[in-house]
């Protein structure tokens, strides 16, 4: 099921778009004169995208786990559209199952989420962008927690996100000469609905780890995306951006 109003000649298509990061994100392109093309499988956040902005969004409600309905969304995509200018792989979960006791469908399901969606998109944007003018942009949200080892994730979500980065810099490589940009962006404690999943306990500490004693909010992710995407971001490629306060620098 998809909604468009469509005025921009620019697309971005952005995974997970409804979500606390996904939206901010979703705001700020909108901000810069693209049209975005909103992937999400909850329904209901994608509802709240189409009531907050009346022109320049399109809405998919999809599961990013299936290779299939991914295929299926780009080729509606295409046909619509024509092509892609950019893509934000910012679908993500985090289950927290403790090695070594993590069930396989969970690790699967991990994978699936935070890996395995980007590779299939970034697949799939990549055919569209190779005929579009100008430097294409593929921005991946990573994060923190695939480089440090000090705070609480579980090692299915280190890996799924240190995955995701080495895939930044294969395209990066791979791509180089044909116009497409990508990067990392591996954000720290940052403001989304992934808090629900935390004890209180362990949100409190790593709370209490970041330097300025309070996670990050979306916009300020969503700022640097904006950034990257911009022209301004156009001879960067194949950087992983970490952005954490300065809470552990390496």
């Amino acid at each position: 099921m998809w909604k468009t109003n469509f005025m921009s000649s620019k697309i971005a298509v952005v995974t997970g778009a409804g979500g606390g990061i996904g939206s901010a994100i979703t705001a700020r392109l909108i901000e810069d004169k693209f049209h975005v093309v909103a992937l999400d499988i909850n329904s209901e956040n994608l509802k709240k995208l189409e009531s907050n902005f009346s022109t320049n969004i399109t809405t998919f409600n999809v599961d990013l786990t299936s290779a299939e309905k991914i295929s299926e969304v780009f080729k509606s995509i295409k046909s619509k559209f024509g092509g892609v200018d950019a893509l934000v792989n910012n679908a993500g979960d985090c289950f927290m199952s403790e090695f070594p006791n993590i069930p396989a469908q969970e690790f699967d399901k991990q994978m699936a989420v935070n890996f395995s969606s980007a590779f299939y998109c970034s697949q799939e944007s990549v055919k569209l962008m190779l005929k579009r003018p100008g430097i294409k942009k593929i921005v991946n949200i990573s994060s923190n927690g695939a480089y440090n080892f000090d705070v609480f994730d579980p090692p299915h979500y280190r890996a799924s996100k240190a995955a995701m980065d080495t895939l930044t810099k294969d395209l990066a490589r791979r791509y180089a000469s044909e116009g497409i940009s990508v990067n990392s962006i591996a954000p720290a404690m940052t403001e989304s609905p992934l808090f629900k999943v935390l004890s209180d306990e362990i949100l409190s500490k790593a709370i209490s780890q970041m330097p300025r004693g309070a996670a990050m909010k979306p916009d300020e992710i969503a700022v640097w995306v904006g950034f990257l995407i911009s022209s301004a971001g156009d001879v960067s490629s194949g950087n992983v951006i970490i952005l954490n306060q300065g809470r552990d620098v390496r």
